[in-house]
């Protein structure tokens, strides 16, 4: 979103570029097309895994090309609404500023770092925009909306990342597993270890050599389950003036906090955590000291940038040491 302080209009966007569809696209043919030599073999099982194989390809290349992309322009009268497929033409459309009767902000219940805005029409119709990108600023930019279309009682987005707060809040507070489930889960690994060599036991078969090694491994699993498991909770960042403090457990549950100031930083960038860039963008931060932090899942890059612009800001970090 372009909304700077200097223009006048918001500006909204969804849907990748043709250049980034046809990468994908390509990628997702060439995979399909390593299928394709099964096509000329005798067995009717590697024919029939090639054929699905192509099928799921060319479905999966006409989805990516296909999907439109979408523009919301929001001027202080009215909302351009642009929508293009990559082999189509381009459709607009106008929606005065008298046709606007109410506005909401839902969140995401996938990402939380996302907003899109919702208008109800005099006539019923309900418009969702595309994602507000920098969710940062979330708040101003909904009052902002609000007041030009003159919407009553729009209810302020619950947002832990807006820059308004005093502290911003990166993921869940932290809370150690109940002890009595990580119990459960070190006896169910321990049982299923120990299953082959006792069914061997009462069917009157001597135990492999596998079976017999399955149990250490069991008893071996439950330790690091009792141990470590609380290690895998994640972080919780909160994000202040001069100051990010993140917190995580250690493996007995109790909290462990660091902090992070500017000077400590050497370098900010995002970077992709996952199968998607919409939604597995995280931001980390690498000190001199050679240690690294990963922030939790923010969303798309662009929100995760939105993110990482807002610290740099905070922390006063000079702008070589930016890479976002």
């Amino acid at each position: 979103m372009d909304d700077a302080n200097t223009s006048t209009d918001i500006r909204l966007r969804e849907g990748s570029s043709i250049a980034q569809r046809l990468i994908v696209a390509g990628c997702a043919a060439a995979v399909a097309l390593c299928f394709t030599p099964g096509l000329f073999t005798h067995d009717t099982m590697e024919i029939i895994i090639s054929v699905v194989a192509l099928l799921v390809g060319a479905g999966f290349v006409v989805g990516i090309m296909m999907v439109p992309a979408v523009v919301w322009i929001i001027t202080p009268n009215e909302i351009l609404i642009g929508r293009q497929s990559p082999f189509g033409k381009l459709r607009t459309r106008l929606v005065g500023k008298d046709e606007i009767t109410a506005l909401q902000v839902p969140g995401s219940k996938r990402v939380k770092a996302r907003f899109q805005l919702v208008f109800t029409l005099t006539s019923g119709e309900r418009l969702t925009s595309p994602p507000i990108s920098d969710v940062t600023h979330v708040r101003d930019t909904v009052a902002r909306i609000a007041a030009q279309f003159e919407v009553p009682n729009v209810e302020d987005p619950v947002n832990p990342l807006d820059a308004s707060h005093p502290e911003m809040h990166l993921g869940e507070p932290l809370e150690p597993f109940p002890a009595r489930d990580i119990w459960i889960v070190s006896l169910i690994a321990v049982a299923l270890c120990a299953v082959p060599y006792a069914y061997k036991l009462w069917r009157g078969l001597s135990p492999t050599h596998v079976d017999i090694l399955l149990l250490p491994l069991g008893a071996i699993a439950a330790f690091a389950v009792h141990r470590y498991a609380n290690l895998v909770t994640g972080a919780f960042w909160i994000i202040r003036q001069a100051d990010i403090r993140v917190e995580r457990l250690w493996g007995d549950g109790s909290l462990r906090a660091d902090h992070i100031q500017g000077g400590d930083v050497k370098t900010i960038t995002v970077e992709r955590r996952g199968r998607s860039e919409d939604e597995h963008c995280i931001v980390v931060i690498r000190l001199h000291s050679g240690r690294r932090f990963r922030s939790p899942r923010i969303g798309s890059r662009v929100e995760a940038r939105a993110v990482a612009t807002e610290i740099v800001r905070r922390l006063g970090i000079p702008a070589e040491s930016n890479k976002i």
